[in-house]
């Protein structure tokens, strides 16, 4: 399996690959439930290389870590998945 921040990167600098539209979806350890965010609404910090940020509809910043997450949709397809812990 392609590491998490491979495929990112793949996503957002391959102008071949990345042409599509994109969703993460990570745990979310408040909901205990996977979240599912359009791609576009991500910042990549820079310097910070394992993490993401996005805002809630509260307007409130998370940082999210790339170890939570869980699957990666093009167009509406699954086309990456990590298993869920035990």
């Amino acid at each position: 399996m392609q590491p998490i921040h491979q495929l990112l990167s793949r996503i957002r600098w391959d102008p071949r690959f990345g042409a599509g539209r994109f969703a993460i979806g990570y745990y979310d350890r408040v909901e205990r439930a996977i979240l599912i965010v359009p791609l576009g609404e991500l910042h990549f910090p820079p310097g910070q290389r394992r993490v993401f940020e996005l805002y809630d509809p509260d307007g409130a910043l998370h940082r999210i870590p790339f170890h939570r997450v869980r699957a990666v949709y093009r167009d509406g397809r699954l086309i990456w998945r990590r298993p869920m812990p035990v």
